[in-house]
């Protein structure tokens, strides 16, 4: 069974970061990994992809620049660094894995989520 994780959401000030983390454990083999997030009253998007076997790492425009996705296949983890944080960012954060590749994955493209973070930007 599929375990996903996540950790590290809170509340931050404009300009801020924050760093989430998705603990992984379940999964059979090396299967693609994203960020999402839905915003109140929005529907879920994707957020960030880190890189996958040659594929670079892809991150939805409004983030480009301030987010960082990494992977670490010791710890099983995949980690958000979210730096110069907007209002805009604020919502619940969804780690996710994927059961067909995408560089912009949607949520037909997800196997599972984790129960989410929250994250909030304060202005």
């Amino acid at each position: 069974q599929v375990r996903l994780i996540e950790s590290g959401g809170g509340l931050v000030q404009t300009g801020g970061s924050l760093k989430l983390s998705c603990a992984a454990s379940g999964l059979v083999g090396d299967v693609p990994m994203a960020w999402f997030r839905q915003a109140s009253g929005k529907a879920r998007e994707f957020v960030a992809i880190p890189e996958w076997k040659g594929r670079s790492s892809n991150y939805l425009d409004s983030v480009k620049g301030r987010f960082t996705i990494s992977r670490d296949y010791i710890k099983d983890t995949v980690d958000l660094q979210m730096d110069n944080l907007r209002p805009e960012d604020t919502g619940v954060y969804y780690c996710a894995f994927l059961v067909a590749y995408s560089t912009t994955p949607s949520e037909r493209h997800v196997g599972s989520w984790g129960q989410g973070t929250q994250v909030t930007v304060s202005t």
